[in-house]
C-alpha cells in the first residue's frame, strides 16, 4: 500500500480539517497518482472535499466507527478488519491512504511507498503525518528538485520501507 501527503516543515497536514495550503502542481501529482486506484481516507478527509463528496474515477474507501455513515459512490467500512477484507480484492500497490492523520497513524506500518510533497514552510496546524525522517526503516529513495509555488519552496519525495 502507499501513503500520500502534503506536509509542511513540521510533517503537519492540516488545521481545521482543510489543507495547509493548495498547491497546483501538487494537486496535478496527486489527481495523476490516484485516478484509476483506490483511495482509502477517513470521514473527515472525505468530508473536507468539494461538497464533500469521493472523488471520481476512483474507488472511494471511507474508514470509520459511525456505524450509521452513508454516502454515495463511496464503500464505507467501520474497522481495519472490514478494511481488510475490502481490500483484499485490489492489488495493494493501487492503494493509496490518503488521510486524515488517525488513518495515516492506522495504516503506516502496512505501507511500503510514501509520496510525500514535503513543504519549506511551517504552518499553524492541529494535525500531522508520522516524521518519516525519523524513522529508521524508512529512506528517501527519489526527490525532486527544488519546486517553487509564489514564495513557497517544496520537493516531492518518495519514502520506502527498507524491510
Amino acid at each position: 500500500m502507499n501513503l500520500i501527503a502534503a506536509v509542511d516543515a513540521n510533517w503537519a497536514i492540516g488545521y481545521k480539517n482543510k489543507l495547509l495550503v493548495s498547491i497546483p502542481d501538487d494537486m496535478k501529482f496527486f489527481r495523476q497518482t490516484t485516478t484509476g486506484k483506490v483511495v482509502v481516507m477517513g470521514r473527515k478527509t472525505l468530508e473536507s472535499f468539494p461538497n464533500g463528496q469521493p472523488l471520481k474515477n476512483r474507488v472511494n474507501i471511507v474508514l470509520t466507527s459511525d456505524k450509521n455513515y452513508k454516502v454515495k459512490d463511496a464503500i464505507v467500512v467501520h474497522d481495519l478488519d472490514e478494511l481488510h477484507k475490502e481490500l483484499e480484492q485490489y492489488n495493494s500497490e493501487d492503494v493509496y491512504v490518503i488521510g486524515g492523520e488517525s488513518i495515516y497513524r492506522q495504516l503506516l506500518d502496512e505501507c511500503d511507498v510514501a509520496h510525500i510533497t514535503k513543504i519549506d514552510y511551517a504552518y499553524d496546524a492541529d494535525a500531522y503525518f508520522p516524521n518519516l525522517d525519523e524513522k529508521e526503516e524508512w529512506q528517501i529513495t527519489e526527490d525532486s528538485d527544488e519546486q517553487t509555488y509564489f514564495d513557497l519552496e517544496y520537493y516531492f519525495l518518495k519514502y520506502e520501507r527498507i524491510r
